[in-house]
């Protein structure tokens, strides 16, 4: 199991308590420190005495041409001497058996990777409704279903859960192929797919979970590191995006005010419509169906994130992320 952490001083104890809590025998847990500012590597230091199984790797500096989180992922991975890699973050709280659950559900189906979507926690309705407007708009774009079929280009992987044969990582080209790439989890699953090796992505919900963000500024910062990066930096998709988006999920709920006559009834029928696949697709994350009635407000903060990262980004030459600065070109230059 590999674990990078930076700065993690808040939620990495109950986390890696989780993980040696495993049933799974012969595991190893390789924890990245990435260059931590706060008491992370106190904790760390701690919690590896009481218990020798805990390997902890400081990393103080970054190579250049490398993200810290690649880098110390890619770290990990090198020292690993299992012939399957977990690939997981310093804030997912694990059930004793998820490690023993998805080796055994990687190697009855066949699969070279697994990745599993855990349950997302988080404060609050507005932050909570955000969780299933976000998990229609990720599906819309990724169809993470598709990812297991053979035949489909489609592909995934999740940061919270990528299990990955040994064999098969180093054969894709590790994290080095993919060093300057924010979206890291869902490339790592992408160079994985283009080498033709066999994935699919579960519901971990009960046995993953994960406090997303905490505030509605973390999300927003969190998200914007990924947004522009997902669609491959392009203006055109992000602009086209957003305004589908609104046009899709906004405008809606808003002609039902602004038309009249038979047009406001058909909208009234595609408003309900909508309110009927979101209160059903909530279940999935565990949030009330009446949620459903946030995904208007959520949708227009999903297109502002979109917007804001894409210009943030052209209008500062790159992306800032835990105290360091990504050029774009740079990050450009990593396609895939």
């Amino acid at each position: 199991m590999i674990i990078p952490a930076r700065n993690e001083a808040r939620k990495i104890r109950d986390a890696l308590q989780s993980v040696l809590q495993q049933d799974y025998v012969n595991a190893e847990f390789i924890v990245l420190n990435d260059r931590s500012t706060d008491n992370t590597r106190e904790i760390l230091a701690r919690m590896a005495a009481e218990d020798g199984r805990l390997h902890i790797i400081d990393i103080t500096e970054l190579p250049s041409g490398w993200l810290g989180k690649n880098y110390a992922l890619c770290q990990g991975a090198e020292r690993a001497s299992g012939e399957l890699l977990l690939f997981t973050d310093a804030d997912i709280v694990m059930d004793p058996g998820t490690l023993s659950k998805g080796v055994s559900y990687l190697q009855i189906n066949n699969l070279d990777h697994l990745a599993a979507m855990p349950a997302l926690k988080m404060p609050g309705f507005f932050l909570r409704s955000f969780c299933s407007a976000f998990g229609m708009f990720f599906s819309a774009y990724i169809r993470p279903w598709k990812a297991k079929d053979p035949a489909s280009k489609k592909f995934i992987g999740i940061g919270a859960f990528n299990l990955v044969r040994t064999e098969a990582y180093k054969a894709a080209g590790t994290h080095r192929a993919i060093a300057m790439r924010p979206d890291d989890d869902i490339k790592l699953g992408k160079i994985l797919k283009k080498a033709g090796y066999r994935q699919e992505m579960v519901f971990g919900t009960g046995l993953l979970q994960v406090e997303w963000y905490s505030s509605l500024g973390e999300l927003i910062d969190g998200l914007m590191k990924n947004s522009f990066a997902g669609i491959e930096y392009s203006v055109v998709l992000s602009v086209a995006g957003g305004i589908a988006a609104l046009l899709l999920n906004v405008w809606p709920f808003i002609a039902i005010f602004a038309v009249a006559g038979i047009a406001r009834v058909i909208y009234v029928l595609v408003v309900f419509l909508m309110f009927l696949i979101i209160a059903d697709a909530n279940r999935f994350y565990g949030l009330p169906r009446w949620y459903a009635f946030a995904h208007p407000l959520s949708s227009l903060l999903f297109v502002y994130i979109l917007w804001r990262s894409t210009v943030l980004a052209l209008w500062t030459g790159g992306i800032s992320w835990r105290g360091t600065h990504y050029p774009l070109r740079m990050l450009k230059a990593n396609r895939i």
